[in-house]
């Protein structure tokens, strides 16, 4: 068993990292951190919990420890859940002192070394590790993108042969994404915010680089581009896009690429059954019927029409966030990195 530590427990990602951790066959949950006004209670006492499943008694006696590179001794690997303005010096530090550091934040996911990584998409991307390992650092920061690029990386993944130079993108996404506290109820009931602050400037840049080129020791990114204008509506969890693609092939062979779609690895706890769930009827995939396909990890795609449009869905905490980051984990332990 690989020992392993959740940086931000507390919040809505972190969460759904214990949740996830709790019972992994691999590994062994012993570390938990948070605000200095957490640290020192055993988990249970300061959590929140707010996961649609039963809180994890097993985790509750938990000690809380400070966000710190002493409270990190015992772990072979973090998961990050930090928020982006603190995670960059605390990632970089845990990777200097030998941890592996699987993030979920955007801190570091452009950094030139650092794998930018969906694990069915571009695992051989985790050979920047070496680059990294090449510096005299025994640790690692191997990042996921953000949630609504995940949802369309993965659903991109079969087109790739089709050759495409222009993607469009309008989202549609739960307010879980922006966290517990982020969408007053008064601003999301009843309306559509048209703006997610650096969302559309995410999933137009990471996509590229996700779906690049490792080339030696640097990512060429691909040679297509995006253009994504991104909404929050009033839906708990389940990130919905529309997407368009100028693939001139027949809407016949979409259908079946996307039917036909095997992922490059195979063997993952996590990994779901289907990566990518195909739909023909006219009305799917929704959010409240879809999202907990495959556990959450499954990305729903449907309504592909001549364009070539369709819509994609997936559950954005797991899936999106945390799901994505153990995934991630598991194809880095079979590589020998840990």
């Amino acid at each position: 068993m690989i020992n392993v530590g959740v940086l931000g427990a507390t919040g809505a990602v972190g969460q759904r990292f214990v949740q996830l951790l709790a019972e992994h066959p691999w590994f062994n949950l012993t570390t938990l951190t948070a605000s200095e006004r957490s640290a020192g209670k055993l988990y249970r006492d300061v959590v929140k919990w707010r996961l649609d499943v039963p809180f994890p008694e097993q985790v509750g006696d938990i000690r809380v420890s400070p966000t710190d590179i002493s409270s990190l001794k015992e772990v072979d690997l973090v998961f990050s859940a930090l928020p982006a303005d603190i995670a960059g010096s605390i990632e970089t530090g845990c990777a200097q002192a030998g941890i592996g550091v699987c993030s979920n934040a955007g801190s570091h996911r452009m950094d030139p070394d650092v794998p930018l990584v969906v694990t069915e998409v571009n695992p051989d991307h985790l050979g920047l590790i070496d680059i990294q390992r090449d510096r005299g650092q025994d640790g690692f920061i191997v990042t996921n993108p953000n949630c609504s690029t995940i949802v369309m990386a993965l659903a991109l993944a079969p087109l790739r042969h089709f050759g495409f130079s222009d993607i469009r993108v309008a989202t549609m996404q739960a307010v879980s994404g922006a966290g517990f506290e982020g969408v007053p109820a008064m601003g999301i009931f009843d309306n559509v915010i048209p703006y997610i602050g650096q969302e559309e400037q995410k999933m137009e840049t990471e996509i590229l680089k996700i779906m690049g080129t490792l080339d030696g020791g640097m990512v060429r990114p691909a040679p297509f581009k995006v253009s994504a204008s991104c909404h929050r509506v009033p839906v708990l969890d389940g990130h919905t896009m529309a997407i368009w693609a100028d693939i001139m092939d027949p809407v016949e062979k979409v259908r079946e690429a996307f039917q036909n779609y095997a992922p490059p690895i195979t063997s993952l706890p996590t990994l779901p059954g289907k990566s990518i769930s195909f739909f023909s009827e006219p009305d799917r995939p929704q959010p409240r019927l879809d999202r907990m396909r495959g556990k959450g990890m499954t990305v729903s795609v449907g309504r592909v029409r001549e364009g070539i449009r369709f819509i994609a869905m997936g559950h954005n905490t797991i899936r999106g966030a945390a799901g994505a980051s153990v995934l991630n984990a598991e194809l880095i332990s079979t590589k020998n990195y840990l």
